[in-house]
């Protein structure tokens, strides 16, 4: 499941395009308030750019927005993959990129006028309905479908073009040569076929481990290798959210109240699936065609399974997937379609469709009317939601005891102890490094590097809860001495000779070739044989990675002839190529236009990146990461046990 939705999450990361179409994501989302904010949530600022301000609230409905589309889409989201995704840190970065970009478009006096705004509106498919707009009273009652307005619609498709407008021309300069486009297109399209043998380090088995006294052998002759780093340690009191969980009391009208006040949060929307056999006319005799959609429509009648017929007859690009245009994209098909898929009930299918292109079969795979989950239904989910909000306001209201007891005396410990709180020491800690359970993002370490000797911390907010830290120690830098680092050492001395074992493997190989094949010979010497038809430069090669060695080798080592072994992070490989696609000039002529344009797109795109890097340092962007914390694992809490 976590990769599939590391796979499906990627089209969410912050790149160029999606950059320009953020401010109009949400047109089928679920467009909710932002439920109970509280005053401070809504005028509280998460982060600046130069002057302007982001507030809290705002990157609130921005998250909360973002999973609610995640759960319409996956379904099985919860609080820990969530955190693992990045995705609250994804939702601040690209709020974070979209003002640097509006703030560069002031600058540039880039403005949008009414005839661009709509064009814009009026070109979106979902406004249009046989290539028309389909007028300003259908497209009001969308929006408010959506529950959009339509004047703050409009102004984020203003943002939108604006955005847009200001890539162009932050993009505009860039160009490539002949030669660029050229090794652009010979690594696209030439590949080598060829075989390999693969010793991995970790694989390789030794006689003996190092003995104590060559691990500090090894350490002698390799000290400048092993410092110990800068250290910190401190007294830390905390606050754990789960823990104060267990004096949370709710009420049955706090529960109902915030049902009523965040409904948006517990509607599950329409959901229409469909699925579609497309047969075009082509060249075809219609009569035939027609006559091959009622064949099929007999063996759907008869039981035949609709996607496996639509893998082997339909003519569309979704033919592939069973025929399975989703829940939203059967919208883009023809009227008379859209037409059937509304009168067709769940599990029922269509008969043959006529349109101007071809025949199509539809079946409707699901149909829900959009539904309000019911309080009980939703009633552990609010449960966790409210505990966990009143935990953090609990576990705030004590810090801040304690803030202002040891700021007082300038002593965390004594006012901890007048608190009745245990104090905990940190031990010596790297910048970054997790501190136990509490704290595994190491937002604690890093805050005491921020720290001079003895001073008193402001709360320090986690995902597990909130608390403060007192700077006891600073260790700085030192060569380590070998008792601190034995283990290491011993970690580093046997991959080193596992290392030479497989090399020496590998030389064995090379030399037996002659007689034997690359493929006996990997099994003789337990390696791992492998085979790439089309291996293209710059491909991931699998366990090896990317390697450019090995695309050299792959296009320049005669046929046949195995090469020298290739080192590689996790061991050895040795190659033989069998054969080579190559292009030639001709051929690139034959794609030139589309090439250079592919080429071209890469590049602004990696460009812009950079860019908006750079822009990033002179707008000096400033986050409150206490605040992105708090919020975050307030909106996290109702997700808390979800799969």
């Amino acid at each position: 499941m976590l990769k599939a939705m590391r796979k499906n999450v990627k089209s969410l990361a912050p790149t160029l395009w999606l950059v320009i179409a953020a401010f109009i994501i949400t047109i089928f989302a679920v467009w909710g308030g932002a439920g109970h904010l509280g005053e401070a949530r809504a005028t509280r600022t998460i982060a600046t750019v130069k002057k302007e301000k982001i507030s809290a609230d705002y990157y609130y409905q921005n998250l909360m927005q973002r999973l609610e589309m995640m759960k319409n889409e996956f379904q099985e989201i919860n609080r820990n993959l969530i955190q693992q995704l990045n995705i609250p840190q994804q939702v601040l970065e690209q709020m974070i990129q979209q003002t640097i970009l509006l703030q560069k478009a002031r600058e540039m006096g880039i403005d949008v006028t009414p005839e661009e705004l709509r064009e814009k509106i009026t070109s979106y498919p979902v406004f249009q309905k046989d290539g028309k707009f389909i007028g300003y009273e259908n497209y009001k009652r969308i929006l408010e479908w959506n529950r959009i307005s339509v004047s703050r619609f409009e102004e984020s498709i203003k943002q939108d073009i604006v955005i847009e407008k200001v890539v162009k021309v932050i993009t505009a300069g860039i160009t490539i040569t002949p030669e660029e486009l050229w090794e652009t297109y010979k690594n696209k399209n030439e590949s080598a076929k060829m075989e390999y043998a693969i010793a991995e380090t970790d694989k390789i088995e030794l006689e003996a481990e190092p003995s104590s006294s060559e691990a500090q052998e090894h350490f002698e002759n390799n000290k400048e290798k092993y410092t110990i780093p800068e250290r910190r340690e401190a007294a830390v009191v905390f606050f754990r959210t789960e823990d104060l969980k267990n004096e949370i009391e709710l009420t049955e009208a706090e529960i109902e109240s915030y049902y009523k006040e965040n409904e948006s949060q517990f509607e599950d929307p329409e959901r229409t699936n469909v699925r579609r056999i497309f047969l075009p006319y082509e060249d075809k005799d219609k009569e035939l065609v027609r006559a091959e959609g009622r064949n099929i429509l007999e063996r759907i009648r008869m039981g035949e399974d609709f996607s496996k017929l639509a893998k082997l007859y339909s003519k569309d690009r979704k033919a592939q997937d069973g025929g399975d245009w989703g829940l939203f994209e059967w919208r883009s098909l023809s009227s008379q379609e859209q037409e059937e898929v509304e009168r067709l009930a769940e599990g029922e299918y269509s008969d043959t469709i006529e349109t101007e292109e071809g025949i199509s079969i539809l079946k409707v795979t699901e149909k829900k009317p959009p539904r309000m989950k019911p309080l009980d239904e939703v009633r552990a989910r609010i449960q966790s939601i409210l505990q966990d909000q009143k935990a953090r306001e609990l576990a705030e209201k004590r810090i801040s005891g304690i803030e202002k007891d040891a700021t007082k005396e300038k002593n965390l410990e004594a006012a901890a102890q007048t608190a009745g709180r245990e104090i905990m020491n940190t031990g010596l800690l790297k910048e970054k490094e997790p501190f136990k359970d509490i704290d595994p993002s190491g937002t604690i370490s890093t805050t005491l590097f921020q720290l001079k000797e003895k001073e008193i911390s402001s709360p320090i907010y986690t995902y597990r809860g909130v608390g403060m830290a007192q700077l006891q120690k600073i260790e700085p830098p030192r060569p380590a001495k070998y008792e601190e680092v034995a283990d290491d050492v011993k970690i580093e001395l046997t991959a080193i000779m596992k290392k030479e074992r497989a090399a020496e493997k590998m030389r064995k190989v090379k030399e037996e070739l002659k007689s034997q094949s690359l493929e006996e010979l990997a099994e003789k010497y337990g390696l791992e044989y492998k085979t790439s038809n089309e291996h293209k430069r710059e491909q991931y090669l699998s366990i090896i990675g990317e390697n450019a060695t090995i695309d050299r080798l792959a296009f320049s080592l005669p046929l046949e002839e195995p090469s020298d072994p290739v080192e590689f992070e996790g061991g050895y490989v040795l190659i033989k190529v069998l054969g080579r696609k190559e292009v030639t000039q001709e051929d690139l002529e034959k794609d030139k236009e589309t090439e250079k344009e592919d080429l071209l797109e890469a590049k602004r795109n990696k460009f812009f990146l950079s860019y908006l890097a750079k822009l990033r340092q002179e707008y000096g962007v400033k986050i409150k990461y206490d605040l992105f914390l708090k919020i975050s694992s307030e909106i996290l809490s109702g997700f808390e046990g979800e799969e």
